[in-house]
This record gives structure tokens, sequence and C-alpha cells, in this order.
């Protein structure tokens, strides 16, 4: 008997995708497959199919959503994920598939809030004040430019550890998620005598718990801006992508 049920394919990697995986799965009206990256040793758990890995490019996408016959392309990568969403956008274009965009709101500068905008991790680095304490909040993808500070002691901070050594000069390494706890994020920010955190404006709830603690401590906070507007016709919520694949 052959499968009526509409296939969906989620370029994930956030817990908006793993959410509206999860929901769609729920329905059982649909196929759900989620695409990840395999950055991470430890994805998080995603309802539905999983496949790990990039897909080599624009047209190898557009090949698999025809071979699968994917009705619906969702990019519910990170905010930063440029390159992916690039390709999404082309894939979906050379292969006639529908495509939607998950994009959540930018964190907002709240009152209390001491920011310092910039557009680049090269920015970021050199707003950083001589022989400061700094929490760098990023992947371990965009650290590499930071070691061109010798006079800053880094706190770095992430969910694998790395599989060469760090070439900073001063730095104490965190293994581990940012807590969504804005206690713990002030005790790690408290313990550490951090004067500066650098972070990129991903948005969303799970990450938000440091900008909260720098908040309440007032401490300083280099922050990366969207390398890009929103996109156009992007939905914020899982439920209005719901409603628009249904």
């Amino acid at each position: 008997m052959p499968d009526i049920r509409k296939s969906v394919l989620i370029l994930g990697g956030t817990g908006e995708a793993s959410e509206l995986a999860e929901r769609l799965e729920n329905l059982a009206r649909y196929r759900v497959i989620t695409s990840l990256a395999g950055r991470t040793l430890d994805p998080r758990r995603t309802s539905g199919e999983i496949r790990i890995g990039g897909f080599g490019g624009a047209e190898s996408l557009a090949t698999f959503l025809r071979e699968e016959a994917i009705d619906v392309l969702v990019d519910a990568t990170h905010p930063f994920a440029e390159t992916i969403s690039a390709n999404a956008a082309r894939a979906a274009e050379i292969s006639g598939t529908r495509l939607l965009v998950l994009q959540r709101p930018a964190w907002p500068q709240e009152p209390g809030d001491r920011w310092i905008v910039v557009k680049a991790l090269q920015q970021a680095c050199q707003a950083i004040p001589p022989s400061s304490r700094v929490l760098l909040a990023l992947g371990r993808q965009y650290i590499a430019a930071f070691t061109a500070r010798p006079d800053v002691h880094f706190i770095i901070r992430m969910v694998d550890r790395p599989d060469e050594p760090l070439a900073f000069t001063s730095f104490e390494l965190i293994i581990g998620k940012p807590s969504a706890d804005p206690a713990a994020e002030e005790r790690l920010l408290r313990d550490g005598k951090v004067s500066h955190i650098v972070c990129r404006n991903s948005g969303g709830d799970g990450a938000y718990a440091k900008i909260l603690a720098a908040r309440r401590l007032s401490i300083p906070i280099i922050m990366i801006d969207r390398p890009t507007a929103e996109a156009e016709g992007a939905f914020n919520t899982v439920e209005s992508v719901l409603t628009a694949i249904a």
C-alpha cells in the first residue's frame, strides 16, 4: 500500500526544530526526517527519522529532495547558519520543493543590558578591553580569532571536548551546555570573575540565562549581531510553521 503521508524534511539542530519534529510525528500523518550537521557528539533527541551529516551543497540537497519525494522543506537551522540556509533556498528552487523558514526572533536589548554590538568575530575580538576575563560563549568553530588576544584570560564553554589542544595563552575550559538557570549562570560568572561575555545574538530560550545573569551582575556583553536580516516570509514560532504545513 503506498505511503500517502506528506513528507517533511527539517534542517535541524535547534530546539525549535526538535519541537517541530515531535509535534509533526505525533500527528501521525507526516513522514518526518530531521537532518543534523553532526557537529556535536550527543545531539538532542529528535522524533522521526534522523539523517546525520551535510548534503554537499544545494545540488545534492535538491537531489535528496527529489529522490525522497519531500513535500515540504523546513529550514529550522541556527540563525547564523548562513551557508546551510542559502543552500536550502537554492535546493528548493531547483527541485520545486515548498520551503518554509523557521527563524526565532533575535534577543532585544532590555533595560539594564550593557551590550557592545558588533558585526563580526574580528570586531568582537578587538572590542575586548585589555587584561579582561571573558566568557567565550561561542561554538568551537568560531573561537580561533580570539587566540590573537594573549592579554585576555578566556573561559571557554564547549558542548564537546576539542580534538586538539586550544591555542590560547590563558584560558580554562568548561565542557557542557549552557544552563537554563540564570542563578547557575550567575555563579559561573562570579566564580570565574568574568568581566565580559562574548556571544552571538542567537535568540530563543536555550541560552538566554547568561543574558539574564549578565544583566543582574551588570556585566558587559560583546554581542555579535545576526549576519542578515530576518528572511522574508520567515515564521517565528513552531505553531505558525505547523499551520503553514497543514
